[in-house]
This record gives C-alpha cells, structure tokens and sequence, in this order.
C-alpha cells in the first residue's frame, strides 16, 4: 500500500498561483502507478482535475482547468506535483492526490484506491 503526502497548499489571492506537491512512500515501483489530483469543495462532490500516466508522457485534465493547471510528475523523487497559476476564488478547495496501478487514465474517484489526506488551498478574492 502507497502512502501519499501532499503539501503547498495555502491562502493565496485570486490571480496569484500556488504548486502542489504530492510524495508517495512504500507501495512498491512508482513509476507503476497512474497518479491523479482532484479536490472538493465544502458541500461538493469530490471532483476530478487531473490525472497523469505512469511514464508522464500524457496528462489528461478537465476542461474547465486547462491553461491554468498543469500536472507533472517526477519518479526519480517518487513526486507528483500540481501547478496553479490564475487562480480564481472557485478553486478554493482542499486538493487531494491519488494512486491507482493501472496504465489507464480515469476521472472516476472511485477508481483511486490510494488517498493523500489533503492539503486546503484558499484563493481570496
């Protein structure tokens, strides 16, 4: 079992930007699992941002957050991170990373039997 460790969050004003890191332990080969970033809002749903494959060449992200947030990852460091630039009082959430062995992408939490505990980010306005 992975152990997933996010940190970077904060408070930030909107336009400012903030990078999220995520530094996975135990669990066996990382570069094995397909990571991804979602978050949730207080009285939402969780709600998927992005994702990225085992190798890093191909990242998918919802619609609503391309151009502004880009998710990489770095295996040598066992690290995935999230940069947020442009941010927008509607991203205030606390953003969670996630872990799945597979080689496919998915936007479904429920495909993500790994969890981080989260890190809050607030964007003032």
């Amino acid at each position: 079992q992975v152990q997933l460790v996010e940190s970077g969050g904060g408070l930030v004003q909107a336009g400012g930007s903030l990078r999220l890191s995520c530094v996975a332990s135990g669990g066996g080969l990382f570069s094995t699992y397909t990571m991804a970033w979602f978050r949730q809002a207080p009285g939402k749903e969780r709600e998927f941002v992005t994702a990225i494959t085992q190798s890093g060449n191909y990242v998918d992200t919802k619609e609503s957050m391309k151009g502004r947030f880009t998710m990489s990852r770095d295996n040598a460091k066992d690290t995935v991170y999230l940069q947020m630039n442009s941010l927008i009082p509607e991203d205030t959430a606390v953003y969670y990373c996630a872990a799945r062995r597979s080689i496919v992408l998915a936007r479904n939490p429920s495909m993500y039997p790994e969890w981080g505990q989260g890190t809050q980010v607030t964007v003032s306005s």
